[in-house]
């Protein structure tokens, strides 16, 4: 038998398909479909129109619930990842890439090694870490946004070995801005260790952001911000990320950092290739007030983190992965297609897109059930209920 079974409108390949099923047991999906299950899956629980769907992949989260991936000490970090983890879980992220900012070399390697240990922890209700991302500290210094200046530095494929080393192969997504001396270099040798590479903080020109995707980069960071923007000659990396089928490119889809209107537009003009992600810093779930990303002063109010000391500056978000497939769909971006954004399009960038991402027999049972206003309800981590406050599938 299997160990759930559902019934409800589910996100099925391309379509949200009402009165479907989804089975499953021992961790994984046993079974999807449309009518009737077949006979000995037993009564499903009846969750009316509410949407299931895939658990959400965030590939760019820097923390949440009070926690962030930052330390100098390992377990510490590993403990703040678990607790960001913990708390992502109620908004339905089943799979999350802790990200870094920029900071000193020795702090980064400890930060990547608590992430390392994060990863190898039974967080039990958390959302699975599955490694590091690194943004930064190849960063351009005038597209910085909130990372420090005082600890960005020229591209250095030794101390990329380093990270990697410390992080036990565990680094999944680096950042940089590929116009810099020596980020070619990094570029190959991210490549080289299976390490997606992504064009980000960047003042970078069309052609130089074409190099790079050449080179092998195959991701752009949080489109729109901290990035060069399109001009009628001289587009930039956004116009040539979205005019390269190789590449996904990320949105921060709370509203602030990407008009509405350009989020439908991402949408229509790289279909199948948009990734939500939260960006979330460690104030994210907390009230408004003083907070902290990386070493930085950071001041949220009514939902808006900025810098302290440049309150003009946004510092990260405090968004959660159902409200950014809500504001996608609230934007003009189809149910289905804002729904593919949070999860197999990111699972594709991390290479887990037969396992993660997807409702199909033998992948992972991770999932969310979503309400009318696509707000998570209930969340299912390798056929574990993690979150489930009212009770929808113990009843």
């Amino acid at each position: 038998m299997p160990s759930l079974l559902l019934r409800g409108t589910v996100a099925i390949g391309d379509a949200l398909a009402p009165g479907a099923w989804v089975a499953l047991r021992d961790g994984l999906i046993a079974g999807v479909g449309q009518g009737s299950p077949p006979a000995g899956f037993g009564a499903p629980l009846e969750l009316g129109d509410q949407v299931i769907a895939p658990g959400f992949v965030d590939v760019h989260v820097h923390g949440g619930g009070g926690a962030q991936a930052a330390g100098d000490d390992p377990a510490e970090v590993a403990d703040q990842v678990l607790r960001a983890a913990r708390f992502h879980a109620s908004h339905g992220t089943t799979c999350m890439v802790a990200t870094t900012v920029s900071d000193t070399a020795q702090r980064l390697r400890a930060t990547a090694a608590g992430v390392r240990i994060a990863m190898g922890a039974a967080a039990g209700d958390g959302a699975v870490v599955a490694g590091l991302h690194l943004e930064g500290p190849w960063l351009a210094c005038n597209r910085r946004g909130a990372h420090d200046p005082a600890m960005l530095r020229r591209p250095d494929p030794a101390e990329l070995m380093q990270l990697i080393d410390a992080a036990g192969g565990a680094v999944r997504l680096l950042t940089l801005a590929p116009e810099l001396d020596g980020a070619p270099a990094v570029i190959a040798a991210a490549g080289a260790r299976g390490v997606v590479v992504s064009v980000g903080h960047t003042d970078a020109t069309y052609a130089q952001a074409r190099a790079a995707f050449d080179a092998g980069a195959r991701h752009l960071t949080h489109l729109g911000n901290a990035m060069r923007g399109i001009d009628r000659r001289e587009p930039g990396p956004i116009a040539a990320a979205l005019a390269d089928e190789r590449v996904t490119v990320e949105v921060i889809a709370d509203g602030r950092h990407v008009h509405p209107a350009l989020l439908r537009m991402v949408a229509i003009a790289a279909p199948g290739r948009l990734v939500a992600i939260t960006d979330a810093i460690s104030a994210t779930g907390l009230p408004d007030g003083e907070h902290r990303l990386g070493e930085l002063a950071v001041r949220v109010r009514d939902g808006r983190a900025v810098l302290a000391d440049q309150p003009a500056t946004l510092a990260g978000s405090v968004l959660t992965m159902d409200r950014a497939v809500a504001t996608l769909v609230a934007a003009g971006v189809e149910p289905i297609d804002a729904i593919r954004a949070a999860t197999a399009t990111p699972a594709r960038v991390l290479g887990d897109e037969l396992s993660r991402g997807v409702l199909a027999p033998g992948a992972r049972a991770d999932l969310v059930v979503l309400d009318a206003r696509y707000a998570a309800q209930a969340t299912v981590i390798g056929g574990e209920v993690v979150h489930d406050p009212a009770g929808l599938l113990t009843r």
